[in-house]
């Protein structure tokens, strides 16, 4: 059992808990207030419960649950690995881990063929830290042990990591460079779509135009934060939503095997040596096919 005692970090118990327990997501912790796994003053609280200087809050670790997600003998594209960490370049079509509907032959089980990996986020997402669209491409940072979770989920929440994307937009975009600061929360007329909405989590991409075409704009999009389909809603709400995208995009849209979006870099630092690492992966065949098709067509005179 961990016991914490509040200082200053007085608010909301599910608005403080994120930052006394960073190696835990929000929807992981709003569950383990809901199953009386934290107390404050020994006592069943609710997450609104607005948390004061001097109360002592008690956290039942959970039991680890057995993985039960089978390895499967799937080629990874592999940047880098030590004991602690593996930086993969995930394919366009690939799903991160298994969720309903895609129980296996994602990410997670070829990991799990080739390496053991942390238990933080339990069963269904071992080693996975952050996460990126089964349509998206590119870099994910994966943990092996639990103390290189804690650090590498720390830098997400501190904002310290690199990960910039390269996307194809619909519509010529005019300033070179640009913020979207806008939250993000689940629709209300839609369940599958993420939405702008007031009381959504902040969300902040910023945007440089490295190219421009008649019809499309070819961006740099950097992640302030890491909200889900953030760049794909944000992009949307901008009016230039991604090309290809089939949730958020127009119907008449290029070709392909959904968004055209591309994880190209990302950076941390070695959870175990604090040295800075970055990598950068090309984009994929289709992407770089698709540009030069505009280049061919959609070519500003």
């Amino acid at each position: 059992m961990k016991e914490i005692k509040i200082t200053d970090q007085t608010g909301r118990l599910d608005k403080v808990l994120p930052g006394l327990l960073p190696e835990y997501s929000r929807s992981q912790l709003q569950k383990l207030i809901a199953a009386e796994n934290i107390k404050v003053n020994g006592q069943v609280t609710k997450p609104k419960y607005k948390v004061e200087a001097g109360d002592v809050v008690t956290f039942d670790e959970p039991e680890i649950q057995t993985l039960e997600v089978e390895p499967e003998n799937i080629p990874l594209d592999i940047y880098y690995e030590d004991e602690d960490v593996i930086v993969v370049n995930k394919p366009q079509g690939m799903v991160v881990h298994p969720a309903p509907g895609h129980p296996d032959h994602t990410l997670v089980n070829a990991l799990l063929y080739h390496s053991p990996l942390s238990t933080i986020n339990g069963t269904y997402r071992p080693g996975i830290v952050h996460r990126i669209d089964k349509d998206t491409s590119g870099l994910l940072m994966v943990a092996k042990n639990d103390q290189a979770h804690r650090s590498l989920a720390h830098q997400l929440k501190e904002k310290t990591n690199i990960r910039e994307y390269i996307a194809l937009v619909h519509g010529r975009i005019k300033p070179d460079k640009g913020t979207i600061n806008a939250p993000i929360g689940r629709s209300k007329k839609d369940r599958k779509k993420q939405a702008i909405i007031a009381e959504g989590r902040p969300a902040v991409t910023h945007f440089e135009v490295l190219k421009r075409y008649q019809h499309y704009t070819l961006v740099k999009c950097i992640l302030e934060t890491g909200r889900t389909h953030q760049i794909r809603v944000h992009m949307k709400y901008i009016d230039h939503p991604l090309a290809g995208d089939p949730l958020y995009g127009p119907r008449k849209t290029l070709p392909g095997a959904g968004q055209f979006l591309h994880a190209q870099k990302l950076g941390f630092k070695h959870p175990r040596t604090g040295e800075l690492l970055t990598f950068e992966a090309p984009l994929p065949t289709n992407f770089q096919q698709t540009l030069e098709f505009l280049d061919k067509t959609d070519k500003l005179q």
